[in-house]
């Protein structure tokens, strides 16, 4: 079942010097579960697609539904409302706060839900754990590595335990072996049956999920045009790496 249908969308700016076509005619499935890596060129408008996606950014045109709901007919309130309880986001530079600590910037999603503070407080440990930072929660942003600060953000994004995750270049930032440990913490999760989106530059990646939708400007570019990716790594390999 498609959990996420894009329908002829377009998406146009107004630029001091005319409109720019950012998107065009854009159709899309996503199902359920899927892993699902958004590529092309800067400028291309991947980006532009998942800001779409995230319900973030109206599309000039076309239609999105997630869950067969319009997300871009409903009012302002209620798509943040949905939001939350459908999306978690991971960007390249964390957006971490840098003055609460690993639990506390976890914690930030809940604070709009209805749970108490303790309730709050055990939900942020166990996906902490659940990323293996279950030590570190007392610790500052700058008291972590860049990989510790993505998986931060990582359990941030899914501490409300939403059908969807995006995220833009998560690795960006990263080292090559830090990458590759985040891009198996995804796999993993994909694995427990989350849906992600992600957009990514880097080729290594994409050997982790389980589609790729190129994008060169504005538009799709039709598949198997792509180098050929090596496997992804195996459960039995998943397992020995804790995940």
């Amino acid at each position: 079942m498609s959990l996420i249908e894009v329908k002829n969308v377009g998406k146009v700016y107004d630029s001091g010097e005319g409109q720019v076509v950012a998107l065009e005619d854009i159709n899309v499935s996503i199902e359920e579960g899927d892993f699902v890596a958004l590529m092309g060129p800067s400028g291309s408008g991947k980006s532009t697609l998942l800001s779409i996606l995230g319900a973030l950014n109206p599309p000039t045109s076309g239609e999105v539904l997630i869950d067969k709901i319009p997300i871009f007919q409903l009012s302002s309130e209620r798509r943040a409302d949905f939001r939350s309880a459908y999306i978690g986001f991971v960007f390249q530079q964390f957006q971490l706060i840098p003055y609460l600590t690993a639990v506390e910037n976890v914690m930030l999603p809940l604070a709009i839900l209805k749970y108490s503070h303790q309730e709050q407080m055990e939900k942020a440990r166990t996906v902490l754990d659940r990323v293996g930072l279950g030590n570190k929660l007392h610790r500052l942003p700058n008291q972590l590595s860049g990989g510790e600060q993505e998986r931060v953000a990582i359990a941030r994004a899914i501490v409300n335990q939403p059908p969807i995750v995006f995220a833009d270049e998560p690795t960006g930032a990263l080292d090559t072996k830090t990458g590759e440990e985040i891009m198996r913490l995804f796999q993993s999760l994909n694995d427990e049956g989350l849906t992600i989106i992600m957009v990514t530059h880097n080729l290594e990646t994409i050997r982790y999920v389980k589609r790729t939708i190129h994008i060169r400007d504005g538009r799709l570019v039709p598949a198997g045009t792509i180098d050929t990716i090596p496997p992804a790594p195996d459960k039995a390999e998943l397992a020995q790496a804790g995940y």
